[in-house]
């Protein structure tokens, strides 16, 4: 199976820091994002020509792709893309909703992927970010937007990214456990995951976070590779590991409500009766549920939004 987050490639676009504060943004191709959305047309990430790009709330310099520089662009119409008739024929899709494209069309899908998640993390974080955390008063972005500088105090704001665990536990019998946390809609079920607190390495996140929500005591943990997940500024860290004592499964009720050692013989069954939504393909959580089964899995029928 191809691996969607590689630990041994650089990434596919060069993003050119050197170039930040030097390149003309209006000069750029560029990227429309705008609340976590992405413009697309059929499944792909539309790459607009300056000519032919909306006015613009933002720009945000991504980097340097061949001989062609891009940006993401924040739309000022709030309204843009929303409906079937934006340009030609494109509209905002949501990220999550793309994921299984990337995934499916390897190296071309993987470059818009990384391209499309850095254009939602960084357009979240200056969304959510507007005033300096010291003093108040409105920021202004600066250096091709990976910085916010205060006028008032002249202090420089950098995005934040929140690393989160997630973690594929295997018993003796080598049965997954599959978890259902309490927010998710019905019949969901992932890997437990959760955030890493300060002063915690990531390690320390795994055991605390799954003693915290199963009660299960952890040994042979393994690093496997990390995902950016901008929903809305996380890195995924994914870990696997075993327990020997699956009967001292015991639920918090509150973030997991539901949970369960499964066998890759039942797996299939359980996914094509409706009783088990799996995470979706172009997840790191997916990827770690067909790194245990040893292949693809049946694509599960969604009839709503993707919130894994």
């Amino acid at each position: 199976m191809r691996n969607p987050w590689p630990l041994d490639l650089a990434s596919r676009v060069d993003r050119a820091a050197v170039r930040r504060d030097t390149v003309d943004l209006e000069a750029c191709d560029a990227i429309v994002v705008r609340d976590g959305r992405v413009l697309a047309a059929d499944g792909r990430v539309v790459e607009l020509a300056p000519a032919a790009q909306p006015p613009a709330a933002l720009r945000i310099y991504l980097g340097r792709d061949g001989e062609r520089d891009l940006v993401a662009l924040v739309p000022a119409d709030p309204g843009f893309g929303a409906d079937e008739d934006g340009i030609g024929g494109d509209r905002m899709r949501g990220l999550r909703d793309l994921l299984a494209g990337f995934w499916d069309r390897g190296a071309e899908g993987e470059r818009e992927h990384e391209l499309a998640t850095t254009a939602v993390a960084i357009a979240n974080w200056h969304a959510t970010h507007p005033r300096c955390a010291l003093c108040g008063e409105p920021t202004e972005p600066t250096l091709g937007g990976w910085v916010r500088r205060c006028p008032e105090d002249g202090r420089d704001h950098y995005p934040r990214t929140d690393p989160a665990i997630i973690v594929a536990i295997t018993d003796p019998e080598d049965r997954l456990l599959l978890a259902h946390a309490s927010h998710w809609s019905p019949r969901r079920f992932s890997h437990l995951a959760g955030y890493v607190e300060p002063g915690e390495t990531f390690e320390q996140a795994v055991h605390r976070e799954v003693e915290e929500e199963s009660g299960l005591a952890l040994t042979g943990l393994e690093y496997l590779g990390s995902q950016p997940w901008p929903f809305p500024a996380s890195v995924m860290v994914a870990f696997r590991a075993r327990t020997a004592r699956p009967e001292d499964l015991r639920l918090d009720m509150d973030e997991i409500s539901e949970a369960r050692f499964v066998a890759r013989d039942e797996i299939a069954e359980l996914i094509a009766s409706g009783e088990v939504v799996l995470a979706p393909k172009g997840s790191v959580a997916r990827r770690m549920l067909e790194d245990w089964f040893g292949g693809a899995l049946p694509e599960p029928r969604r009839s709503g939004p993707v919130d894994v």
